[in-house]
């Protein structure tokens, strides 16, 4: 992979985005490049999940094993149903009370996979996904087993040069990565501690 000669930084205000920068990151994302863009937890690097080259380009930019499952971020309920994937009794409860937020529920599909899904609490980000009009997949804009930015000059020391677009918003609010839930399993189980306790994930489910 050929590294670009630089990555192209764009401020945007984080609760009223120029429109133009939203735009340019999406066509962008559409057409197989890499955007990193903010989460209330953390910078998140999108790549259109629909994009062999794309998603072979972020495993690489991330220097993560090419197989491992990337979750996809979402800007409506109604792309769950589109992925063909089925919203239990109890993930509609964790929705309803988590989302959009830092809670990343892995749900079972109707073609026998699984599928993990996030709907970022951040305007920047749900933006971004609604005009990109794919499924973007979107792991912390770092390289793996690094510290998870919260800010976008973090994502540069990391990765400028190596992805086309960073969307800088300053600070992201959170800081802590999102609550990893697998709910293909019974009793469903945490696979990643993150901004959300699990005793209130089962206090929402069970209650």
């Amino acid at each position: 992979m050929c590294p670009l000669k630089k990555t192209v930084l764009l401020k945007v205000d984080p609760e009223d985005p120029d429109v133009k920068a939203i735009s340019k990151a999406a066509e962008v994302l559409r057409s197989g490049g890499l955007v990193a863009f903010p989460t209330e937890t953390v910078y998140g690097l999108g790549a259109n999940a629909m994009n062999e080259k794309a998603v072979e380009r972020l495993c690489a930019v991330k220097a993560r094993p090419q197989g491992k499952p990337f979750t996809v971020h979402i800007e409506n309920i109604g792309s769950i149903e589109k992925a063909g994937c089925e919203i239990t009794k109890e993930a509609h409860s964790l929705i309803k009370k988590y989302w959009p937020g830092p809670l990343t529920i892995i749900l079972k599909c109707k073609n026998g996979g699984k599928t993990g899904f996030r709907m970022p609490d951040n305007v920047v980000a749900l933006r971004l996904i609604k005009e990109a009009g794919v499924p973007v997949l979107a792991p912390s804009a770092n390289v793996s087993g690094e510290t998870p930015p919260t800010k976008a000059e973090d994502v540069l020391r990391q990765l400028d040069g190596k992805i086309d677009i960073l969307l800088d918003s300053g600070k992201v609010k959170v800081g802590i990565e999102s609550t990893v839930l697998d709910m293909t399993v019974t009793p469903p189980a945490v696979l990643r501690r993150g901004a959300i306790e699990e005793k209130d994930l089962l206090r929402v489910m069970y209650e």
